[in-house]
């Protein structure tokens, strides 16, 4: 009896000891599942949280870096304020959150000299907005920007600040920097004089130049640009702008190959505008010195005013009609355009352009890019217009109201036939009903 009842105390200490070391096992386990559910998130490395910081807009990257002093350290580091974008708007004209004036201050006073790309977005159309762009661009006194943008995503507003306020406040940039390479300041009072200023400090250095719609440059201030600049790869302008003395001045020998050029031929009152003709062989030149030129040609013009273009080959490679434009026309763009890479009518009227889109498959060999909006082509003549160009047609965007049936084929039918040519499926684009 006494061994039977030792036997049972020592089985019974046994099975404690094992819960107790079962229940120290789980312990650990569920301490260790805790850790991972729960990392320590000031502990992280400083490199991952400056990735994620970059992503932050300004107000949200603000409030994480009172998270921790881990963060905070990151939120004051270089690396994380060498790009940036001010978004301004007036409170009461609009319902964007823009950069809060406060942390403007902060960035300018603590970070000015660690900014390289800064590009300033004015998403509302108030001449308030604008004034405050200006007044932190003169306060970059001590930085020595790489880029910087001046971007109005409503109503071009920086035109509406006295001429002599906005030139003031960007030369203090041009003036400091020293090393700009990139400028992208469309419908904005820039002119000649501050361009001078952009060529005597930063002519070694500038690559690209976008000035869309800059009312006070004439052709000898983008020419002094090419004179100067010549390393320039990248060019936007309005055709005013352009010129057979612009065209020579880039061909030269001293200037490296443009990579880019970019040309908005706009007219605002039909008939009130005269377009000059560039020569044949200033083009020729042009093309020579830089045949692998990216040359994108934006029309906003009306039908009457297309006389000057087209008469003579032209080596533009993207070509985009955001007017109605005639079959006469497009008739001309497939005898002179033979670089066309990419084509795109936004509206031609009610004649069918089944010749037009025949002879421009025939002449533009490199053609890879359609779209047709509110034009009008036959079902059998764009069956043959893809299977001439073929599966090198990498986009082809079409509206079904675009494409009318015929004896040959049907609206039901034209998919099957065109994705045989193109080798891969295509359906037409279709209008939204909403």
């Amino acid at each position: 009896m006494k061994r039977g009842r030792k036997t049972n105390e020592a089985n019974s200490s046994s099975s404690e000891e094992t819960a107790q070391k079962e229940s120290k096992r789980h312990k650990v386990i569920d301490e260790k599942t805790t850790a991972v559910q729960s990392p320590d998130w000031a502990n992280l490395l400083q490199d991952i949280i400056l990735q994620v910081f970059q992503y932050l807009p300004l107000l949200d990257r603000a409030h994480a870096s009172q998270v921790c002093r881990s963060w905070n350290q990151v939120f004051h580091m270089p690396d994380l304020w060498r790009c940036f974008e001010f978004e301004l708007n007036q409170p009461a004209t609009s319902y964007l959150r823009a950069t809060h004036p406060e942390l403007i201050k902060q960035i300018i006073k603590r970070h000015s000299n660690h900014l390289q790309y800064v590009s300033f977005k004015v998403v509302d159309s108030s001449k308030e907005s604008a004034e405050a762009a200006c007044d932190i661009l003169s306060q970059l006194v001590n930085c020595s920007l790489k880029t910087l943008g001046l971007i109005s995503t409503a109503r071009p507003s920086f035109m509406d600040l006295p001429k002599s306020h906005f030139i003031s406040a960007l030369t203090v940039v041009f003036v400091n920097s020293k090393s700009l390479s990139s400028l992208k300041i469309d419908d904005t009072p820039v002119d000649d004089p501050s361009l001078k200023v952009l060529v005597a400090n930063n002519s070694d250095t500038l690559k690209l130049l976008k000035m869309s719609s800059c009312p006070h440059v004439s052709p000898a201030g983008i020419l002094c640009v090419a004179d100067q600049c010549h390393g320039l790869r990248e060019l936007a302008l309005n055709y005013h702008l352009l010129s057979d003395e612009l065209l020579l001045a880039l061909s030269s020998e001293k200037h490296v190959r443009l990579e880019h050029l970019r040309i908005d031929v706009v007219s605002e009152n039909p008939g009130q505008t005269q377009f000059h003709t560039i020569q044949k062989s200033s083009w020729d030149a042009f093309i020579k010195h830089s045949p692998k030129v990216n040359l994108v040609m934006y029309f906003f013009l009306y039908e009457e005013e297309f006389d000057p273009f087209f008469r003579y080959e032209i080596p533009v490679t993207h070509l985009y009609f955001g007017r109605s434009v005639s079959k006469d026309v497009l008739g001309r763009v497939g005898m002179t355009c033979p670089r066309l890479v990419e084509l795109v009518v936004c509206a031609n009227g009610l004649r069918p352009l089944d010749e037009e889109l025949i002879r421009i498959a025939e002449r533009c060999k490199y053609l890879s890019a359609v779209g047709l909006g509110e034009c009008e082509v036959s079902c059998s003549a764009f069956v043959e217009f893809v299977k001439m160009c073929g599966g090198r047609l990498s986009q082809l965007s079409i509206m079904e109201e675009v494409l009318i049936p015929d004896q040959k084929y049907s609206l039901e039918q034209i998919h099957w036939e065109v994705s045989k040519h193109l080798g891969r499926v295509w359906f037409p684009d279709m209008m939204p009903t909403w």
